[in-house]
């Protein structure tokens, strides 16, 4: 019998969806539910009922599961950043690598032999603040402050907190001194409703290797009331959160570099010892970015330097990276490293081959590639990224890399076509978004006749769409590798290798 809305049901938890939800049963009629882990048994209140399913929410925890933890953080429930934080870590892990070979199963059609294998998740001993990137929106609680937050989920209402436990924490004293900068100059957040205000998102970028910090403000407009002042708050803020200070850069203390200088007799200003100085976190810029369209994009194309630079640098193994706050990068360092160095396994480099890297944003994963291949190249239909990618290339040394602006699927095609049908390459590594590969791109993949097909993918169901149209085109699954790149969410990455069938 179908539940009606508004109605109590008592369910047990026994899988979870794809998007992190619980699900549970009653008299088979399918319930979803936000913050539930496989094992509770609950009471909900059913909030929509279709013919064979509906949503609900918790009411009553009756008995909870062995796998329940305590959220970190204090919104989590009402936040849409991470669905899973009242799961144990380790269940999340489990959870993910079922997902990968399930869908692998069930879209993809593989069937798992003892060479085609889903190897064991790649996942992280601290899984929080692991991530080098924030977007903060900006509005105004409930008694008129300004306040960042976070959107709840599948929606834009603003939920009031400067604390995310998966961000960097040096992000709450950022936040804080914007904050105080707009009340103390009357600087107005932005309306979506009324497209008025000026300031819409504080971004962050973090470098893991090197401790630089960007601070780019998105802006409904082309300047910011005294953007120097902030600037210079900002480089205190940084610097006392460098030295385990709290509270707000008044503009009267020592910045990071003075605070952490010593002395001759070794002793330093900030009155800590040398091992007591949080690893160097240093303010490389503040910058503006300019969205004065009516849009959910959060980021406009120019940028306004306010001061310092408008990139940071970073490091994966040996290489160097210049980020904007434009620039596609993976959030997470620490696993970004496991990441591409399995996908460099899996390209199996010996020097000699060809490589094509699709969609490779600032050239991550081809540099990473490039030391290992006769010749790497790159295609991205963000120029911006491309240039990134040029950049980091000279900034390296590296002369066997080269990019082409253009999306994936328009540029790898005309190129082939351009040959006659005479282009080739060794190894095609794709990185594609969550949409998965376009079928002409595939199609062309499989013309080239690559060895190995490497492919990256933040989609699961997607990424088993795409192996199966590979697989009944000459190619069979190897293996797969799912790595945690965002620990406390829904969301896993996989390292496929694909390798093609010899008659």
């Amino acid at each position: 019998m179908t539940p009606k809305k508004n109605e109590i049901v008592t369910l047990e938890i026994t899988d979870i969806g794809s998007g992190g939800e619980g699900i549970g049963r009653a008299d088979g009629f399918t319930l979803f539910v936000k913050g539930a882990v496989v094992g509770d048994v609950i009471e909900v209140r059913v909030l929509k009922a279709k013919k064979t399913y509906g949503y609900a929410k918790i009411e009553r925890l009756l008995r909870p599961s062995a796998n329940r933890v305590e959220s970190v953080c204090p919104v989590a429930g009402r936040c849409g950043g991470c669905q899973l934080q009242q799961m144990s870590y380790e269940a999340q892990l489990c959870w993910k690598e079922r997902k990968v070979k399930e869908c692998l199963e069930r879209i993809g059609g593989v069937e798992f032999e003892a060479n085609r294998v889903v190897l064991p998740i790649m996942g992280m001993d601290e899984p929080f603040a692991y991530r080098n990137k924030a977007q903060f929106p900006v509005g105004k609680d409930k008694d008129g402050r300004i306040v960042t937050g976070f959107y709840a989920g599948h929606s834009h209402a603003l939920i009031p907190s400067d604390f995310c436990a998966i961000q960097a924490p040096v992000n709450e004293v950022i936040c804080r001194t914007v904050c105080n900068h707009m009340e103390r100059y009357r600087i107005a957040p932005y309306d979506e409703e009324t497209h008025t205000g000026l300031v819409r998102y504080i971004l962050t970028r973090i470098g893991a290797a090197t401790g630089e910090v960007l601070v780019c403000l998105i802006v409904n407009g082309k300047s910011l009331p005294r953007a120097e002042v902030l600037a210079e708050r900002l480089k205190t803020a940084v610097g006392m959160f460098c030295c385990g200070e709290t509270g707000n850069a008044s503009g009267n203390e020592k910045t990071c570099d003075e605070a952490n200088k010593a002395d001759e007799s070794g002793n330093r200003s900030c009155g800590k010892s040398e091992g007591e100085v949080k690893a160097g976190l240093t303010l490389k810029g503040v910058c503006l970015n300019v969205n004065c369209e009516i849009t959910n994009v959060i980021l406009g194309a120019e940028i306004i330097p306010v001061w310092g630079d408008t990139y940071i640098t970073d490091y994966i193994g040996e290489v160097a990276y210049r980020i904007s706050p434009l620039s596609f990068y993976q959030v997470n360092p620490k696993q970004t490293k496991v990441l591409y160095r399995k996908a460099l396994e899996f390209a199996g480099l010996t020097g000699n081959e060809i490589v094509w890297d699709l969609y490779c944003g600032i050239g991550t994963i081809s540099l990473f590639l490039a030391a290992k291949a006769k010749r790497v190249y790159g295609v991205e239909i963000v120029p911006q990224a491309i240039e990134d990618a040029k950049e980091n290339a000279v900034r390296n040394g590296i002369t066997n890399a080269e990019f082409f602006v253009g999306a994936a699927e328009d540029v790898l095609p005309a190129k082939y076509r351009e040959s006659g049908g005479s282009m080739r390459a060794d190894v095609i590594v794709v990185d594609p978004p969550r949409k998965g590969c376009d079928e002409r791109l595939l199609q062309t993949i499989v013309n080239m006749k690559p060895q190995r097909v490497v492919y990256v993918s933040c989609d699961p169901a997607t990424l088993a769409r795409d192996v199966k149209y590979l697989a009944g085109n000459g190619y069979t699954l190897v293996k797969a590798q799912p790595v945690d790149m965002f620990p406390m969410t829904e969301h896993v990455e996989t390292v496929v290798l694909m390798s093609r069938r010899t008659k």
